[in-house]
């Protein structure tokens, strides 16, 4: 079946560092932008990164810009989110989806064709 499958969060000090993967089953993400959203507690998902097929083009959030960087290798079918400086305030369960472009990235969800299941990502001393 299809699917997007996300790894690599977990517990890790302010200031510290982890990379979250985005790996895809039944499908290539040659010919498709990756998207990386995060839905902390009683909040609303935001969309935290996006990157175009080729690796051309990427998207952040403002609060994230300096911090993370999104990356992929196509060879390995993956996608990364390399997650700087950590903050409390990063905690949540991140999730990666796919769609034809970052055109909208972080305000047409609609239009993601497939979404992983979630990573949890928690920041604490």
């Amino acid at each position: 079946q299809l699917q997007l499958v996300e790894s690599g969060g977990g517990l890790v000090q302010p200031g510290g560092s982890l990379r979250l993967s985005c790996a895809a089953s039944g499908f290539t993400l040659d010919y498709y932008a990756i998207g990386w959203f995060r839905q902390a507690p009683g909040k609303e998902r935001e969309g935290v990164s996006c990157i175009s097929s080729s690796g051309g083009s990427t998207k952040y959030k403002d609060s994230v810009k300096g911090r993370f960087t999104i990356s992929r290798d196509n060879a390995k079918n993956t996608v990364y989110l390399q997650m700087n400086s950590l903050k409390v305030e990063d905690t949540a369960v991140y999730y990666c989806a796919a769609k034809g472009s970052c055109r909208g990235w972080d305000t047409s969800t609609n239009d993601y064709a497939y979404w992983g299941q979630g990573t949890q990502v928690t920041v604490s001393s």
